[in-house]
């Protein structure tokens, strides 16, 4: 957090950090940072190159992310959605398919061979889980069709299990009806418009968002699942969307207490740039501003679908020797590469053949870009993309302040014309000091928290953002 005005200037007159910094802040010495569009998208005013100062991507490698929508507990939702959204819209052909023939459930000894899959290959992401799935019952409660032991067991396989390496969220309440907040039971009507891909098809305010959001959000919560974030299905909020972004940042900030919400919704196809979206910044250059983090996908769902019945097509991604396919496209143009697919689709109602096909596409990837790409969760890119946003820096001949009220991890910067030795000295809001000598490492891909690398002329630093204060101090 930063300081407030008075107790700042206490902190810098107490010695802590180097005199040269200290009377550089206090005379209000050249600040550089991004500066804010405080009502909408924010933007970098600020070009810190020009300055010496350029922020990288974490570790300096390419963030990679897969998310996984139509996930929940037990319930495969393709069986149980299909028959939903024939009824909804009758005229649509990909509901008439014979959903009566698909497995009712995607087992927990799938999820255990996935999520242990992906843990031996460090895959993180997202993954959600609807809290009443198709209707068909309550996670904090009953789910008709297993019992309750059984539904247990699920949710503490996804709390052991994938909770380290993916976030959770709540993918609307059901998927398919529209809930009545007063009843908890689906609204009467059948059309379109009750449907919650769909809804709502007129205006909502903020606060009636929020009160959706937050129903879903609570169910989690009384499972014991931690979400910083949520997932619209299909088009839910589309006629909405400037309200829908305040609502996700609102809803989850009050049933969570977190500090930075984020939320998945859209998918950046073609030139369009798949970096975070920093969204309704408010108290910029406060102790606490609050935003949302718009994470886009970067790709389409090319592996079995949401309703696991089709072929995948993993060269879309990256082929073999992963020389084409989007994935590719994204890292060698150095942005964000967000993998998407549904959760039916990986299971491919019992053959397994979209997670094949995944699994060949992560290999790919590796075997041509494993030094120069990193898996993240997607609130781990949400984060370190806030971070970027709103951090000041203050530099002197031998020093570099950098104030921010995010806390990241794996904050990597090239500071040009300094050399190392590097010295790391966090300042907590208390004033409280630590002190670290970074180590030094001789290729970018060695780069890790807490670590530097002379690149001739200029230094790289990777340390972790743990206080609202951090002075690198240099030999030159």
């Amino acid at each position: 957090m930063f300081l407030d005005s008075l107790s700042r200037r206490r902190f810098l007159h107490s010695g802590l950090l180097s005199p040269v910094v200290a009377q550089a802040l206090l005379d209000g010495s050249e600040a550089i940072g991004s500066e804010a569009n405080v009502s909408g998208v924010l933007g970098s005013d600020v070009n810190l190159s020009d300055h010496g100062i350029e922020v990288l991507f974490p570790r300096n490698r390419v963030p990679l992310s897969f998310i996984i929508d139509d996930s929940t507990c037990l319930v495969n939702m393709g069986h149980f959605c299909t028959p939903q959204f024939a009824a909804a819209w009758p005229e649509r052909g990909e509901y008439q398919k014979p959903w009566q023939q698909w497995p009712r459930e995607i087992p927990d000894s799938f999820v255990r061979e996935f999520g242990e899959w992906c843990a031996l290959k460090g895959v993180r992401g997202k993954y959600s889980i609807v809290p009443n799935p198709a209707c068909v019952g309550w996670l904090d409660r009953e789910l008709p069709g297993w019992s309750r032991k059984q539904l247990q067991e699920s949710l503490r396989l996804v709390q052991e299990l994938m909770l380290p390496n993916w976030d959770i969220h709540p993918e609307m309440i059901t998927h398919t009806r529209v809930i009545d907040l007063k009843t908890g039971r689906p609204v009467r009507e059948i059309h379109a418009g009750t449907m919650e891909n769909s809804f709502p098809q007129e205006k909502k305010s903020v606060d009636e968002l929020a009160a959706y959001l937050a129903y879903a959000l609570r169910i989690l919560k009384q499972c014991d699942l931690p979400c910083e974030g949520v997932t619209t299905p299909g088009g839910f909020g589309n006629q909405v969307k400037s309200e829908l972004s305040l609502a996700a940042g609102q809803a989850v900030r009050d049933v969570y207490q977190v500090d930075l919400p984020h939320y998945f919704k859209y998918v950046h196809t073609d030139d369009q740039s798949t970096e975070p979206i920093i969204e309704n910044l408010r108290g910029a250059g406060t102790l606490s501003p609050q935003m949302t983090v718009n994470v886009p996908a970067g790709t389409g769902d090319w592996f079995g679908g949401w309703q696991g019945d089709r072929i995948s097509e993993p060269d879309r991604y990256a082929n073999q020797d992963a020389t084409a396919g989007r994935m590719v496209e994204l890292i060698q143009r150095r942005q964000p590469a967000v993998m998407l697919c549904h959760w039916p689709g990986m299971y491919s109602n019992g053959t397994k053949e979209g997670f094949i096909s995944f699994k060949r596409v992560v290999e790919s990837i590796e075997s041509r870009f494993g030094k120069e790409t990193l898996w993240m969760k997607v609130s781990e890119i949400a984060r370190y993309w806030a971070a970027k946003s709103v951090c000041m820096f203050r530099g002197s001949t031998k020093s570099l302040v950098i104030e921010c009220p995010i806390q990241t991890s794996i904050f990597t910067i090239r500071i040009k014309g300094k050399t190392g030795p590097v010295i790391s000295h966090g300042f907590s809001a208390k004033g409280d000091q630590s002190i670290e000598a970074l180590r030094e490492v001789k290729q970018a891909q060695q780069l890790e928290g807490g670590c530097w690398m002379q690149e001739g002329g200029d230094v790289m630093v990777c340390i972790d953002l743990n206080a609202p204060t951090i002075e690198l101090r240099f030999t030159s």
